[in-house]
């Protein structure tokens, strides 16, 4: 009996696309995305990051960071962005997410607004996102790679999803080696992201623990270089009282992407305790080694890495919508 051969090939067919490495809605994305339908759209953007950045230097930090939140909280669909309502408890209400700084998402709005007066209901604030990233990364002297585009945003965004998702300072490496793996991220992908700490500044709450309370017979955690240390306590002495004070990632050049943050891991600068496990932890060592030795292999792997961080779990099609403002939905959810 001769074999349909529509069978043959509905049987070969998943077998086929089980080996292409990229979603289905990741094929569908293309840096040209809006060549016709919004042409001027990176100029749009870059001239507001620009005129930002100028007015509030860690407004670069801030994006990038925005932009991280959201991607690895359900990927990159600016579910961040989402402000919570009568109905709703959204993402940037979770405790991870409160600190996140105001100049991040003043800038979306903006960006948001001009790309509107220019193109109406074409470009999605996801893109926007993406694309307001890269821009303010290469401003302060980050690499340029490209940002495919095409997303549409979400249409939840919850409080509740946002648990378990993100690493945390206070974990181990192996810890969050693990919690990147789960994302399809490699070992090398992690030490390159995480140099986004040369850039921007923590509360110093977030580390204080290692300077006053590190345990019962050492008060600060002897993998700080002792004169860090030392003006990291005279920095964050009030921190209690003054919740505001923070310290910079990067003491040396703050505001500058540049490959100083491993150097100063080598050093005990490393600000959090995630960050010195980075030059401690045998399975990174050898590529903050690297990185600190060579600005370009680490600018060429941040590059491939934010790219790939970037195509984490976009929408588009019916999967999402695009929004008329950044921080709602076109329709109220209940």
């Amino acid at each position: 009996m001769a074999f349909p051969s529509f069978l043959f090939l509905l049987i070969l067919l998943p077998l086929f696309f089980s080996n292409i490495p990229f979603s289905l809605s990741e094929s569908q994305l293309s840096p040209d995305y809006y060549r016709q339908s919004c042409p001027n759209l990176d100029n749009i953007i870059r001239d507001v990051v620009t005129t930002k950045q100028i007015s509030n230097p860690t407004t670069a930090a801030g994006t990038l960071r925005l932009f991280f939140h959201d991607c690895m909280i359900g990927g990159c669909d600016a579910s961040v962005l989402i402000s919570s309502n009568s109905f709703n408890k959204a993402e940037r209400d979770a405790d991870i997410n409160l600190s996140l700084p105001g100049d991040a998402f003043d800038v979306i709005v903006r960006a948001k607004t001009a790309v509107e007066l220019s193109c109406p209901g074409i470009v999605s604030c996801s893109d926007i996102l993406a694309l307001a990233t890269r821009n303010a990364i290469t401003m302060v002297g980050g690499p340029f790679y490209t940002v495919n585009l095409g997303r549409k945003d979400s249409l939840v965004s919850t409080q509740s999803s946002v648990e378990g998702h993100m690493p945390l300072a206070n974990m181990t490496m192996d810890e969050i080696i693990k919690k990147f793996e789960s994302k399809n991220f490699t070992v090398q992908d992690l030490v390159a992201l995480t140099g986004a700490h040369t850039l921007g500044f923590t509360h110093c709450k977030e580390f204080a623990y290692r300077l006053f309370r590190y345990s019962k017979t050492v008060p600060t955690d002897p993998a700080y270089n002792p004169n860090y240390a030392e003006a990291l306590k005279k920095l964050c002495h009030n921190y209690e009282k003054d919740p505001a004070m923070s310290a910079f990632n990067d003491v040396m050049t703050p505001s500058k992407f540049d490959n100083l943050y491993y150097q100063n891991l080598e050093k005990g600068m490393g600000l959090l305790e995630s960050d010195n496990a980075l030059f401690q932890n045998p399975k990174t060592r050898p590529f903050v080694q690297l990185y600190a030795k060579n600005q370009t292999a680490f600018f060429n792997d941040f590059a491939r890495a934010i790219e790939k961080l970037s195509l984490n779990g976009v929408k588009t099609g019916n999967q999402g919508e695009v929004r008329r403002k950044c921080d709602a939905f076109n329709s109220i959810h209940i």
